[in-house]
Order: C-alpha cells, then structure tokens, then sequence
C-alpha cells in the first residue's frame, strides 16, 4: 500500500519517508500540495500524510481537493503545537486522523496500518461494486463450455432485456446470487439500484418493515422504494411468510406494466417443486413469468474439470505455490462425482488441493474420498459414455499444457508430441484458443 508524504520541509519528508518505508510502506514524497495533486487521483491506492501548514496551498485547501475527488481517500494531518483546533476542522471535513509535532513514529505507523487497512476495503468494496455492475465481466464469471452453460448464458441476456419479474431455481451452490447480478447489469436496468435481501433470516414483521415500511425517523426507505427503477432480489424467496405474500402480491399489481421494479425471485428449495407449493398460486405464476433453472454441476460435463482447474491456479497463486496436475484417473473421479455442493464444494475442494500441493502430501483423489467432502469417487452420479471422459481429460490437459507454457505452440507440440495440425484441430474441437493463454 502507497503512502504519499506531502510536506515543504524536506527533512520531515524524508524522515516520515524513511520511517514508514521502514516499516513495509511504499512511500512518496512531493514538496507542495500542487505536486501531489499531479499524482493522485481517485481511486489513488494507499493513504495521504499532509502537513497543514504550507506556502501556496495549506493543507486545509489540499484536504478540501482531496475529499471533493475521492471522500473515501485516508488523510493524516500534521499539525504544530497550537494548532490543534485547525486539526479539529480538518477531521469535521474528512480527514482520517491527525498528528500533533513532535509526534511518535511508532504512533505514525500505526496510523499508517489502520488507514491503509481501511483504504484497502474501500477500494476492494468499489471493485466489487464495478464488477457486479459490468454484465461483460460478469457473464466471463459464468465458466464452462457444455451446452447447458451456453444455454445459460443465452437466457441471461434475452431476459435481461426484458421487463417482466424472474424466478431463478437450482440446487445449492449453482451460482444463483451471480445469475441475478447478471440479469440486472446485462440489461437496461444495469446502474440502477440493485437491492438484495434474505427472507429466511429476517422475522416476519421485521421483513414486512424492511420491505413495505413505515420505517422509522432517519432510517432508509423500504426496499420496494429503493429498488424502484432497478431489481430487487428475494432470497431464499419460498420462505416468504404468507402475510407478507399477498402484500407483495399487492404491490407488484399496484406497478401495473412495465414494472417499476423488476422483482428476481431465487428459490433455494432443496426439490423442484418445492417454491411452487411454498408461493400462493397466483404469486408464484407472476414471479415465475420467467424463469431460470440453473444446471447442477453434474450435469455440466468437461466444465467440471475447467473449472476445477481455473480455481485450483487461483487458489495457487494466492499461495504462493503450483497447481497439482491433474491425473487421468482423479480427473475422471471428478467427473464421476455427485457434488451435492456443486461449484461452491467444488471451490473448496480446489482450495484444499492446493493447500496440499504446498505441503507436498495429499491427492486429489484423497480428498474426493474425505468424509468431510461429503463425495466419493464410488458415488457415481449420472453415467456418462467413456468418450465423454476421455475428451474431457484430452481438453483438460491440452489447457493445462498451454498454460503452463503460456501459449507457445511449439513448446505444447513438443511435451504432447503432436503435430501441428492435429494440436490445430483439437484446439478448434475444444473452444481452446492460443489468445486466450499469452
């Protein structure tokens, strides 16, 4: 995390530089706010140290700069003895915190840390925010190749376009939360508000207040309003109360059409049927109007192994270690398993392997096996043709290969020992291209 020190006195810039570079800070220095304001910007990736007192613009003024272009940028302040109620007026427009001089670098970093932890939330909250609103990265996070994926992702984007309410259904662990972010920021709703509540975790008169009102003095709006113009989703919607069904009934009538708000329903009723016996007829058929099923990941084929693998070098990377390669047998142990969690167990699974990978002990298939991963290699699920397994391996390895040599052909000929041309058609075969791993 950046610190940038901002102070005309060159030995106090250098000297909170040295320190706090000292203590693991990427630190730099400008003489002058004009300076600083040349460097930083929204979004800027670390914390500020202003001194208060400086020629040209004081630090007041560069606060104000600051906190008018990023309000959630971390500010320290460095005041003179005296000036405490300067410091005082800098906190009441946004500054982090202040230090008095002579201060205690030990004081100063510590500050450092707490901002810096601070700025790293706000910045990842922002990312995430920007993500869940960009239906492209969005519809990337949808991985797999199989057919009931492709299907997937053609209903997301004809439905997103559409204005009637949605209801999405599937096993636990499919995905479903990622699907309505997806349906909201794929089509014309996409920057509006996108409002996200849970009806099993809220009492019922709680959840009526939440959702209808009255709320009390100073609090937020009711859901129903500040969704209007965007999507609200009902989680675990086959919990709603029945009372609370024919108001919700009532209002999605009283928006006549299009709707002002476009209710997506998710069902986590563990049986297919299990949201229409739960929902009032008459309820269940407008928010059913239309409807979602996601794929479990049993029956997703070679995805599996796509995905176990995309996972597995995330997972490798944030510790720092290899991906475990994927032997024909353990693949095909993958494939065989029921995954009751689908990509959420499968996730874990991935993450495991890694940890083991670091250790230099484990298998995959021993993990497959653990009672804690609730699946075994000898719990087939749905039985699939051998030349389905085998041109899942076939894909998987020509995957790993080309990104273990980061998309040079020549290298992938040369380990596989296959000619140009049928590592060509294999490629083509499998969706696999060579942009996809330089």
């Amino acid at each position: 995390m950046k610190i940038a020190i901002v102070d005309d006195e060159q030995d106090m810039r250098q000297s909170i530089s040295q320190w706090l570079a000292l203590s693991g800070f990427d630190t730099e220095t400008f003489a002058s706010a004009e300076d600083a304001l040349k460097g930083i910007g929204p979004d800027y990736p670390g914390v500020v140290v202003s001194d208060i007192k400086m020629p040209g613009m004081d630090g007041m003024a560069f606060l104000k700069r600051l906190m008018g272009m990023d309000s959630g940028l971390p500010v320290i302040m460095i005041t003179g003895h005296g000036d405490v109620p300067m410091a005082v007026e800098a906190m009441r427009i946004g500054a982090y915190d202040f230090l008095e001089k002579p201060f205690n670098p030990d004081r100063m970093t510590e500050l450092a840390k707490r901002a810096s932890q601070t700025r790293r939330l706000t910045l990842d909250n922002r990312a995430l925010r920007r993500e869940l609103s960009d239906g492209t990265v969005l519809m990337r996070k949808l991985i797999g190749s199989s057919p009931v994926m492709e299907r997937l992702r053609e209903d997301i984007l004809d439905l997103g376009q559409a204005d009637g309410h949605v209801l999405i259904t599937g096993e636990t662990g499919t995905g479903k939360t990622l699907v309505a972010h997806a349906l909201h920021a794929v089509g014309p709703r996409a920057g509006k508000s996108f409002v996200t509540v849970s009806c099993a975790a809220h009492e019922e008169e709680v959840l009526a207040t939440m959702l209808f009102g009255p709320v009390g003095e100073g609090q937020d709006l009711p859901l129903m309003e500040q969704a209007r113009g965007g999507s609200l989703v009902l989680e675990d919607v086959e919990a709603l109360p029945q009372g609370l069904q024919a108001r919700l009934l009532t209002a999605i009538n009283d928006q006549g059409t299009p709707a002002e708000t476009r209710i997506v329903a998710i069902c986590n009723a563990p049986e297919p049927e299990g949201c229409e016996t739960a929902l009032r007829p008459d309820l269940f058929y407008r928010l059913a109007a239309m409807r979602i099923d996601l794929p479990p990941l049993r029956q997703r084929g070679e995805d599996i192994l796509t995905l176990f693998n995309r996972f597995g070098e995330q997972f490798a990377e944030e510790y720092g270690t290899d991906a475990p390669e994927v032997a024909a047998q353990e693949a095909a142990q993958l494939l065989q398993a029921p995954w009751p969690g689908n990509v959420r167990q499968l996730i874990n699974i991935a993450e495991r392997a890694i940890l083991q990978q670091r250790r230099g002990s484990g298998t995959i298939a021993s993990l497959l096996m653990s009672d804690n991963a609730e699946i075994t290699p000898q719990a087939v699920g749905e039985g699939k043709p051998l030349k389905e397994y085998v041109e899942a391996f076939e894909r998987m390895l020509i995957d790993n290969t080309m990104r273990r040599h980061r998309g040079s052909i020549a290298s992938v000929m040369e380990e596989l020992c296959l000619p140009r041309r049928t590592l060509n058609e294999k490629m083509a075969k499998y969706g696999l291209s060579r942009s996809d791993y330089l």
